[in-house]
C-alpha cells in the first residue's frame, strides 16, 4: 500500500511539474526550435540594406524557453559578420530580419505580413495553416516531432532570395 500511494504521489508531482512548466512557457523544442531558426540564416538571402549593423531576431508571443536558448545562442554566434540580436517583443521599433510569431501571436500574422511585404523579414510561426496563410516557415508536430513547412511563394513575397535548399529538409508548401 505504501509502495502504491509513494508512486502516485510521483506521478502528480510528475503531473503538476510539466503543468507549470507549460502556464511558464516551457517548450520541450526550444533548442531544436532556435537551432532551426539560426540555420534558416544560411538559406536566405536578404537585401543589401539589412547586411549592416545586428542581425534582429524578433519574437513576438510567450516563450521563456525559446528566448532563454536563443539568448545563449546570440551569445556566441553570428551571421556572416552580424551579431546576433534577439528582441521580443510585439512592437516592431526597427525592421527585424527574422519575426517569429508564437502560437498566442500568430493571429498577428497578416498585419505582420503586411507590414513587412516585401522588405526582406522572414516570418516564422508555429501554428498548423500558417505557411498557406503567409508565412515562409511554419513549425509543425507530425508524429511527434518537430518538422517545419516552408513556403518558397511566401519567402520571394518578403522579399528574400533563396534556393531551393530547404526543399529537401522540409514539408514544401506551395
Amino acid at each position: 500500500m505504501k509502495i502504491l500511494i509513494k508512486y502516485s504521489l510521483l506521478l502528480i508531482l510528475g503531473f503538476s511539474n510539466l503543468r507549470f512548466q507549460q502556464q511558464q512557457g516551457f517548450d520541450p523544442n526550444s533548442k531544436l526550435k532556435a537551432t532551426y531558426i539560426y540555420n534558416f540564416t544560411k538559406h536566405f538571402d536578404w537585401p543589401d540594406k539589412m547586411k549592416s549593423g545586428n542581425f534582429i531576431i524578433q519574437v513576438v508571443g510567450t516563450n521563456s524557453s525559446l528566448n532563454q536558448e536563443l539568448s545563449k545562442m546570440a551569445a556566441s554566434k553570428q551571421v556572416g559578420n552580424q551579431k546576433l540580436e534577439i528582441k521580443n517583443s510585439s512592437i516592431f521599433d526597427n525592421q527585424p530580419h527574422i519575426i517569429f510569431l508564437l502560437n498566442d501571436a500568430s493571429d498577428m500574422l497578416k498585419e505582420v505580413a503586411s507590414k513587412f511585404k516585401g522588405k526582406g523579414s522572414l516570418i516564422v510561426t508555429e501554428k498548423n495553416g500558417l505557411a498557406k496563410a503567409g508565412s515562409a516557415i511554419n513549425f509543425v508536430a507530425i508524429d511527434s516531432k518537430l518538422k517545419f513547412e516552408y513556403s518558397k511563394h511566401n519567402a520571394v513575397k518578403e522579399g528574400l532570395k533563396t534556393g531551393d535548399g530547404l526543399n529537401s529538409l522540409a514539408i514544401v508548401i506551395d
